[in-house]
């Protein structure tokens, strides 16, 4: 005899196997994310810790990250997730942070604040100041500067870059080269925020404009056009070192024919240890660099 199964009871049946396939199978992984540690673990002991637990949300999302340029390590955030970052209480000896890819740590390092007087051999990130335009962190070696730094660069693994790069998320990554220009390239630099800024710019016969120097954007065009804006000695480097050999650039002291308002922008050469980092960069990629007073 034939067993008749009502079909509600089938309808419910296979409802009870999709929910129970649905609960056993692993979540979808959040990707690259930076966290504080769960107790506020300080900078100074993380070395000496075998496990750190992570928050229980990130401080950085991949849904706060506009763009991530895997040569300059530099993030563009949400205007959300800069306030955040910006409002974060960093003492002068640190704020611990862990890189995850799906909540697991690839690399520790700390939030600093540019005003301490205190070195840290490690990744930081470094509190903005204030308002900032564009609303860019960057992940740098070492503070004061990467001479303070030791070991291997954690910053490349392969599981943080392949998280970013699934997410859509990097606009720049290592091996990048930049076109040849006919007219060479300008070379801005000034400080703001207590960071150091500098904007590579293809060369034209026209003068640039205030705007067009201070812009944010980093943009490589396929007719040729390059506008790289970065925000430390070590992305100035590495966006140099993408340059072909041979090729010119002069850096300026002043933009030429420019109106600057008073109390906006203060152009300069960095300090004399800054310079010739950056004049001994161009000899090793070859290129031509005049500074011009």
């Amino acid at each position: 005899m034939r067993l008749q199964v009502p079909a509600l009871l089938i309808a419910l049946i296979i409802l009870g196997i999709s929910v129970f396939i649905g609960g056993c199978s692993s979540p979808k992984g959040e990707g690259f994310a930076i966290y504080l540690t769960a107790g506020d673990v300080p900078p100074e002991q993380m070395e000496a810790l075998s496990h750190v637990n992570i928050a229980d949300k990130p401080v950085i999302g991949i849904k706060d990250i506009v763009a991530y340029n895997a040569i300059t390590y530099e993030i563009t955030l949400t205007a959300d997730a800069f306030e955040r970052i910006a409002d974060l209480e960093v003492p002068v000896r640190g704020k611990s942070f862990l890189v995850c890819v799906d909540k697991a740590p690839i690399y520790w390092g700390a939030f600093w604040t540019p005003v301490s007087s205190m070195s840290f051999n490690g990744v930081t990130i470094w509190k903005p100041l204030g308002v900032q335009d564009p609303e860019v962190i960057a992940l740098e070696l070492g503070y004061p500067a990467s001479s303070f730094y030791s070991g291997e660069d954690p910053r490349d693994n392969p599981l943080i870059l392949n998280s970013l790069d699934k997410a859509g998320k990097i606009t720049a990554r290592p091996g990048d080269k930049l076109p040849h220009s006919m007219k060479g390239y300008e070379l801005y630099s000034w400080t703001a925020g207590g960071l150091q800024h500098f904007t590579l710019i293809t060369g034209t016969n026209r003068n640039k404009t205030l705007e067009e120097i201070v812009s944010g954007e980093y943009t490589v065009s396929e007719d040729g056009w390059v506008h790289i804006h970065v925000m430390s000695l070590e992305a100035i480097k590495a966006v140099l070192a993408m340059l072909p050999q041979n090729e010119f650039v002069s850096w300026l002291a002043q933009p030429r024919a420019v109106d600057i308002p008073a109390g906006s922008i203060s152009f300069s050469f960095p300090d004399t240890p800054t310079v010739d980092t950056i004049k001994e960069q161009a000899v090793q990629s070859g290129i031509n660099l005049q500074a011009l007073d």
